[in-house]
């Protein structure tokens, strides 16, 4: 693996999916980053899959496996995050910000299962995690399965999910934002 590994899972272009913009799956080998680099009027959700993650911003944060992370850009802000001695894998959910003009935020939330307050009202996200073997029922939305070899979207209504993996749900206002008509 080299330092850093991206993969694009998701990224509508024509708004179908209302404020969400982008789901990537990265890796990173300890120690690794994504070097210091800066977001403006974007929200992104990071979903820690395995390993750790040091979030360098302000006080900073430690994220381990299962913990979700919320930062809010606004008005705009610039961070890096590390991977901790032993890697990490993440999903990073970016969402168009629901204020734009606000003063960036971070929050972290330990241990994350069932629904995650992302305090904007036009999308909401629930987290499970499904063991080797074991079915999660999950409720009705663009479904983000991470297995052992890849991520899966799709749109379904609710009920069992089949382990071994993280389980996302997007539950999202998916109208048409003005900006893709012009």
């Amino acid at each position: 693996m080299s330092a850093l590994e991206q993969r694009i899972v998701l990224a509508p272009t024509d708004g179908s999916l209302g404020p969400l913009l982008r789901i990537a799956d990265d890796r990173l080998a300890a120690g690794a980053g994504y070097g210091e680099h800066e977001h403006r009027d974007v929200d992104v959700v990071a979903v820690v899959l395995t390993g750790s993650l040091r979030h360098r911003w302000d006080s900073g944060a430690t994220l381990s496996a299962g913990d979700v992370a919320v930062l809010r850009a606004g008005s705009g802000l610039t961070h890096d995050e590390v991977a901790g001695d032993d890697g990490a894998r993440v999903l990073q959910c970016y969402l168009r910000s629901a204020s734009p003009a606000a003063a960036p935020s971070h929050e972290v939330h330990r241990g994350a299962d069932g629904w995650i307050d992302l305090r904007r009202p036009d999308a909401r996200l629930w987290v499970g995690w499904a063991r080797p073997g074991a079915d999660v029922v999950v409720p009705p939305g663009l479904l983000v399965v991470r297995g052992v070899d890849g991520v899966v979207v799709e749109r379904q209504d609710g009920g069992p999910v089949h382990g071994p993996g993280a389980v996302l749900v997007w539950q999202l206002d998916a109208a048409r934002p003005a900006w893709a008509d012009s």
